[in-house]
């Protein structure tokens, strides 16, 4: 049995709940599904420009939790990108 998971500070929001390849339909597509812990992470890291430690401290969570989401969340949307998959995001 796992450790239970620790709350983490949220506060973006994606603008979308799915972003996809043009011209193919959805139910052609392979879904990959970014949770709104490692959408939070690119947030304040990739898009606000923090270093990792102070998001860390946003989200009140470790530096090395902090730079697990960000890998993950990376990998998530590359795989998307360069593979043609869905992106699906959830709302915190």
């Amino acid at each position: 049995m796992g450790r239970p998971k620790i709350p983490r500070i949220i506060c973006g929001q994606p603008a979308d709940s799915c972003f996809k390849p043009n011209g193919i339909p959805m139910t052609q597509l392979e879904q990959v599904s970014l949770n709104p812990d490692e959408f939070e992470a690119l947030r304040l890291v990739d898009l606000q420009g923090m270093q990792q430690q102070q998001a860390a401290v946003e989200m009140q969570v470790s530096r090395q939790t902090l730079a697990n989401l960000v890998k993950s969340g990376r990998k998530k949307m590359v795989d998307c990108l360069a593979n043609g998959k869905a992106l699906m995001t959830h709302r915190g």
